[in-house]
């Protein structure tokens, strides 16, 4: 028992140390209106939550609603007036988007780190309960995502496009 015991001990102390050097959790939450640049379709969206970009932890949701009509990606459909709130899928490492969907516009990309946060998240319209109604990427920044851009990009919904977001992260 003794020689079991004594085999632990090393492998316990490892665990401790990666849990000592992971870094914590980020807490965020933003405010983002007129998240627009696409062809057609604009929206607000609003939240917050948690993340770790070390261990891929992420808790985070809030609410959304299409200001137009979407006729393009993810969101196609979504008619303006309808959305209720997103919640996340997962955490993303990185992405890359465009803010309006232009040939010309060049492919950017965006990393989660302790500034930015990219996630894989389900949209949801009234009526159809807990069953998602779009499932699309998006990026919430406390930096200018898109500085080719004129103003401050720091919010992105795929398909739809970016804006200026009050956002603010802590870790």
């Amino acid at each position: 028992m003794k020689m079991k015991v004594m085999a632990l001990v090393p492998a316990v102390l490892a665990a401790a140390v990666l849990l000592l050097a992971a870094p914590g959790n980020i807490g965020f939450g933003f405010n983002a209106t007129d998240i627009s640049g696409f062809p057609t379709g604009a929206a607000t969206l609003t939240g917050g939550g948690s993340y770790n970009p070390g261990t891929g932890f992420v808790h985070s949701a809030g609410g959304f609603r299409c200001t137009s009509d979407v006729g393009q990606g993810p969101l196609a459909g979504c008619s303006a007036g309808q959305g209720v709130r997103w919640d996340t899928v997962e955490l993303r490492a990185s992405t890359t988007f465009k803010c309006t969907g232009a040939a010309a516009e060049p492919l950017k990309t965006a990393s989660t780190d302790a500034d930015t946060v990219v996630l894989l998240a389900d949209f949801y319209r009234a009526g159809d309960g807990n069953d998602e109604s779009f499932t699309a990427q998006m990026i919430v920044s406390a930096d200018d995502i898109a500085p080719d851009l004129a103003g401050t990009q720091n919010a992105w919904i795929q398909g739809v496009g970016c804006a200026s977001a009050i956002a603010n992260f802590s870790s």
